[in-house]
């Protein structure tokens, strides 16, 4: 009995090793989405440039889109937009934005102001491209949780139904569209 008790812990640390050792070799932007085969999650949220208009996943129906969650702060987004730009008028990839607000914090002075929001939208994107058909805004981040979004960029292949298909985190540049997002979204944008 006691040479049982002894194999007890050296069962937990092999077994705690082998866990923690299979970490090394996944790479952290790849992970299981639970929106996957799901419809978009409910909302209704205004357009960032015009707000009397606004947007529900029902509006968004009809066509294959590429859903980009992106902001003006983000590096990564930034970078992508010329990319996606391309494919917006060279493959017709219609790409709609999901601008995600940063915490407000108003001991630092940092309150949410729309119109100075828009003008800097408006110059990142003459800048650097515009690939949007719009963008939604989510000053809440309610849709993105609901997505399951952590940070940004984040894209979402949504078919005309308003299904999600595939989900990606971090940019996308000519291998990641080649290699993973564009076999599915030809495949859903040829579906009826």
């Amino acid at each position: 009995m006691r040479k049982a008790l002894f194999y007890i812990p050296l069962a937990l640390f092999l077994g705690l090793s082998l866990f923690l050792l299979s970490g090394l070799f996944s790479d952290p932007r790849e992970r299981d989405s639970a929106i996957i085969d799901r419809p978009l999650p409910s909302f209704s949220l205004p357009d960032l440039q015009d707000p009397s208009k606004s947007w529900t996943p029902d509006a968004l129906k009809g066509q294959t889109f590429l859903l980009n969650v992106w902001g003006v702060w983000c590096p990564t987004c930034n970078a992508e937009l010329s990319y996606m730009t391309q494919l917006r008028n060279e493959q017709g990839i219609r790409i709609i934005g999901l601008y995600y607000v940063l915490p407000e914090d108003p001991m630092f002075g940092q309150v949410f102001d729309l119109p100075t929001l828009q003008q800097e939208v408006a110059t990142k994107l003459q800048q650097n491209g515009d690939p949007y058909q719009f963008n939604i805004l989510d000053q809440q981040r309610r849709l993105s949780l609901d997505l399951g979004v952590s940070g940004a960029p984040e894209h979402f292949i949504v078919d005309a139904n308003g299904i999600v298909r595939a989900h990606h985190i971090g940019d996308i540049n000519p291998q990641v569209w080649r290699s993973k997002l564009a076999p599915i979204y030809q495949q859903w944008a040829a579906k009826p």
